[in-house]
């Protein structure tokens, strides 16, 4: 039989001993995958700037172009027109199209408003009743 000495010591961990072993490993493997995944995000933080602000000069660069184009177009009109004239047709143009894009996002707007998450309080307050009738009973 495998008995143990009284008051005298195996050599093996206790089964409390186990279990805080393996409560202290846990947790410093969480801390480790915490800071893994900081510094992975920190890493992608980086690029995802470094990207934005590289879509940001493409956007830049793509207006500076548009107007370029616009200017462009004006001067093809102004071949048959006087310049004057080219240019009026030409902002006349710019404004009806910066109508088009105003009239869309107002209705857009109007769509979203209100701005309250209706859905989520509904179901909030719905689950907030079901808690009243389960606490009462």
């Amino acid at each position: 039989m495998n008995r143990r000495p009284p008051g005298g010591d195996t050599g093996e961990p206790s089964a409390g001993d186990l279990v805080k072993q393996a409560a202290e490993q846990l947790s410093d493997l969480v801390r480790g995958e915490m800071r893994l995944a900081q510094a992975e995000l920190a890493r992608k933080g980086k690029r995802a700037g470094l990207g934005g602000g590289l879509f940001g000069g493409a956007g830049v660069v793509a207006f500076v172009a548009f107007q370029a184009l616009v200017a462009a177009g004006i001067a093809a009109l102004a071949l048959v027109l006087p310049v004057w004239a080219a240019a009026l047709i030409g902002a006349a143009a710019l404004f009806a199209f910066a109508g088009i894009l105003a009239a869309l996002g107002r209705k857009q707007t109007r769509e979203a408003a209100p701005l309250m998450p209706e859905e989520a309080i509904s179901g909030m307050k719905a689950d907030a009743e079901r808690i009243k009738e389960r606490a009462h009973r």
